[in-house]
């Protein structure tokens, strides 16, 4: 089969790029050995075949493209030297090869690149490897890379747009192929589109039956920008959620392969691939990067239509920053549950939060997230996230529509991320901050709110459901009386829940005011 790339590079034989592969697997087992492929009984009678290229020496699959690249045009490196541009896998390939070669590489990688990539491309190319940190993104690295390669005459190694970095990507669907359970559909995850092209490739010579399904990341699908206008284009802006897959223009070379050889091409969310993440470290207790958990987001996502089928997926990456993990769990949610978020409006006063929560008990949701922030004298404006089965929601504002509840659906809202709850410390009265530990189970806060609305307002109180054996809240309570606020902390004491005081010098930077806290004192 011959793919027509309508006048951009030289138009590829598909069986010529298998032929390759079998070529490149004397190349690329020079530098690593092959990757295991695990098999995993998933819900809805599927069986996952995860392959682990998370498991090689760079935790990731770009090491085959690279030394295949690098090891079939030694010789002319060797004369020149190398230049490749990163988000930081391929730049760990190219790295460790150069390294191994002797051959010196420029590698160029965005400001962004995580810091545990680079350090990872600086251990792996040691002398050999010069590191430029340029622009906020992999396309302004690239363009940095291919004038400092033009200007002196150096050899780039391409990401994804060449035959011998797709025969190098393409040598672990060989090794799918040949193991001893094939997969029945695989689902690969699609950036530039080298190693879905390569994969595709082996794919369909063994086997044409084989379905392929490509994913790409809603915000950076670039393939299935060019698969609509018929050629590669060029994305104004990319979501980098996904920084392993985060490119603006599909490969001129790679794309042709693609429409010809996917069965399918699709599209996940942030939420799904995070959800995959999860599903991820459930099944075979691994962390991967957000672009290595795509193909599997692609999988859960058609998973009804999985049943009795053999699924490959390939773990492509698990170069996480351990940071990230905060993020990435706060997009997920319950994955089998619906999240929503309201905003209420509460008059002012002791126990209305309460005499709320207590309206809506029988409906069976879970409080994900409470963010309250008293700047009203009168009126109270909380913004709650429930989750749980998604036709509950609409009884839940129904009930508040019943019990003359005034909310607002705020779910799309741009600042719920971040979390803010807006205050005005001038209305607390004798305040009392502190860090409360409540434990992570269904009508906590309820008991805790049972207690103490005869004693105090709540003025601030910013929750939100971590996965831990305790739920972590900043709360900050007003007082009418000394002899109140006595009551609520000796209760707290007694009681609990485990709560942390929170220091002077913390409560001053809240911007509680001093004579508030020396009349408290």
């Amino acid at each position: 089969m011959l793919i027509n790339t309508k006048g951009g590079p030289k138009a590829i034989n598909v069986s010529d790029l298998f032929r390759e592969v079998m070529i490149a697997r004397t190349r690329v087992y020079r530098t690593l050995p092959p990757t295991p492929l695990e098999t995993h009984p998933m819900p809805g009678d599927w069986r996952l075949l995860l392959k682990r290229e998370d498991l090689s020496e760079i935790h990731s699959f770009k090491w085959r493209g690279a030394s295949n690249f690098i090891s079939a045009r030694a010789e002319e490196a060797r004369g020149c030297g190398l230049v490749a541009a990163s988000a930081g896998n391929h730049a760990q390939g190219v790295a460790r090869s150069a390294a191994s070669l002797k051959i010196p590489a420029h590698l160029f990688m965005p400001m962004s690149a995580q810091r545990l990539k680079v350090d990872s491309v600086k251990s792996l190319g040691g002398d050999m490897v010069e590191i430029h940190q340029v622009g906020d993104g992999y396309d302004e690295a690239a363009k940095a890379a291919w004038e400092f390669a033009a200007a002196k005459n150096m050899l780039k190694v391409p990401p994804y747009d060449d035959v011998l970095v797709m025969a190098g990507q393409g040598s672990l669907a060989d090794e799918m192929m040949t193991s001893p359970e094939r997969p029945d559909v695989v689902f690969v995850q699609i950036g530039g589109g080298g190693l879905a092209a390569g994969v595709a490739a082996v794919i369909k010579s063994y086997d044409s039956r084989v379905k392929v399904i490509g994913v790409e990341a809603e915000g950076q699908a670039s393939m299935a920008a060019a698969f609509q206008a018929g050629h590669p284009v060029t994305l104004e802006n990319v979501d980098i959620f996904c920084d392993g897959t985060a490119v603006k223009t599909a490969g001129y070379l790679t794309y042709p392969i693609l429409s010809a050889l996917l069965d399918d091409l699709i599209t996940v969310s942030t939420t799904e691939v995070s959800a995959a993440i999860e599903e991820l470290w459930r099944v075979a207790r691994v962390l991967p990067e957000p672009s290595g958990a795509l193909g599997l987001a692609g999988a859960l996502k058609m998973s009804g239509d999985l049943a009795g089928l053999n699924v490959g997926v390939i773990l492509s990456g698990a170069n996480l920053d351990f940071r990230r993990l905060s993020h990435i769990s706060r997009t997920i949610g319950d994955p089998a549950a619906h999240q929503a978020y309201y905003q209420v409006t509460l008059p002012e006063r002791k126990g209305t939060m309460l005499g709320y929560l207590r309206a809506i008990k029988a409906i069976g949701l879970n409080i994900s997230h409470l963010m309250v922030g008293q700047f009203d004298l009168d009126l109270a404006y909380p913004i709650i996230g429930f989750e749980g089965e998604k036709g509950r929601f609409l009884a839940l504002e129904e009930t508040m529509r019943r019990k003359g509840y005034e909310f607002v659906d705020v779910t799309a809202r741009p600042d719920l991320p971040f979390r803010v709850a807006p205050f005005q410390p001038r209305l607390f009265s004798l305040p009392y901050a502190a860090i409360l530990n409540f434990p992570e189970r269904p009508g906590a806060l309820t008991e805790f709110l049972e207690r103490i609305a005869h004693l105090s307002n709540i003025s601030y109180f910013n929750y939100v459901h971590s996965g831990e054996e305790v739920g972590r809240a900043l709360a900050v309570f007003s007082f009418e009386s000394q002899g109140s606020r006595d009551r609520f902390l000796e209760d707290l004491k007694v009681n609990g829940p485990d709560f942390v005081d929170l220091a002077r010098d913390t409560i001053e930077a809240l911007g509680l005011e001093r004579p508030e806290l020396e009349e408290a004192s």
